[in-house]
């Protein structure tokens, strides 16, 4: 173990000790960092390339895949550089950046989720208004609103998380620099700031989650109406996994997040940090994006022989956008 009296930062103590496991870990988390960095960027530049995919909706899932390719760029690529150095240790700076990005992204995250929801809810249950309330300039002010309130609770979180004094050897179980784990190393857990953050925070939370609810009732209500039922299916083939992923991502989060940390357990910890962190920018190409008609219809254009060059002469622009 590092010397911690002597630096001033944490120790990762991560998913084992033992360095064949500690491969093996790297390895994996290597691939699925691929896979979620291959899907996002392949959905960002497919929505960017294709002029018919300009629409509120692929601008969203666009942003939500940036979110995704940062939110797990965070923790997963540091995790993967201790495994293979078999060294844990991480400075105060660097674990504070990363407790701010990581709460920045998770709330953007959330944010987006809601708009997302608002959006199918504006075009299924409001099809006559939806040009006039998902107007452009209406979405790049939700998307801006989105990524300032991310910033901001990242701020908060990392301004009073690292003003509580520390008691006890600084050492972190997981693999990266948990709040709930940090708050275990915390001389008192009965601080007024934290009490108001845990309390602000689980409210938006919730109230994020029941606009989701609330919009995708109206929509299922909405949907069974529909006289067609391919149009019934394609409504609900869209819209549950959205509803499956929110609920998921929240859920795990939130029990992490709720529970004491003196009734922490360090196995659970790690199972259920991986359901929030790892598992949703992974499965969210796939859930959101590649599953649609045309976004595959898109990417199959992008692929193709004819259209290969003139894409590779546009990429510039993506990078301007």
């Amino acid at each position: 173990m590092v010397n911690l009296t002597a630096m001033n930062g944490f120790l990762l103590m991560g998913f084992s000790d033992e360095r064949k496991l500690q491969i093996l870990h790297a390895l994996l988390f290597l691939v699925t960092y691929l896979l979620a960095l291959t899907g996002n960027l392949l959905i960002i530049t497919v929505i960017t390339l294709d002029h018919r995919l300009h629409s509120p909706m692929y601008y969203f899932l666009k942003h939500l895949s940036l979110l995704d390719l940062c939110f797990i760029s965070v923790t997963v690529p540091q995790s993967i550089a201790n495994s293979l150095m078999g060294n844990g240790y991480i400075s105060l700076v660097q674990c504070i950046l990363q407790v701010f990005f990581f709460i920045a992204l998770a709330s953007s995250e959330v944010a987006i989720l809601t708009v997302m929801s608002y959006d199918r809810y504006a075009a299924i249950c409001q099809p006559l208004h939806y040009e006039t309330t998902m107007d452009p300039s209406a979405c790049r002010h939700a998307v801006i609103a989105v990524w300032i309130a991310g910033g901001l609770s990242g701020l908060m979180h990392a301004a009073i998380n690292f003003s509580i004094p520390l008691c006890g050897k600084r050492v972190i179980h997981q693999f990266f620099c948990d709040v709930p784990q940090m708050l275990k190393l915390a001389c008192s857990y009965e601080s007024v700031n934290e009490i108001a953050l845990a309390a602000f925070t689980t409210s938006t939370a919730f109230i994020c989650l029941i606009s989701i609810v609330l919009s995708y009732i109206r929509i299922f209500s909405t949907a069974l109406r529909i006289p067609s039922a391919e149009g019934r299916t394609k409504v609900f083939s869209t819209c549950l996994p959205h509803l499956f992923v929110v609920t998921f991502f929240l859920s795990a989060a939130g029990f992490e997040f709720l529970r004491l940390p003196s009734d922490s357990s360090s196995t659970m910890d790690l199972v259920f940090s991986i359901f929030y962190t790892v598992i949703p920018p992974t499965l969210n190409p796939v859930i959101y994006s590649l599953r649609n008609d045309a976004m595959k219809a898109a990417l199959r254009k992008m692929l193709s022989k004819e259209e290969l060059p003139q894409r590779k002469m546009c990429l510039k622009a993506m990078f301007k956008l």
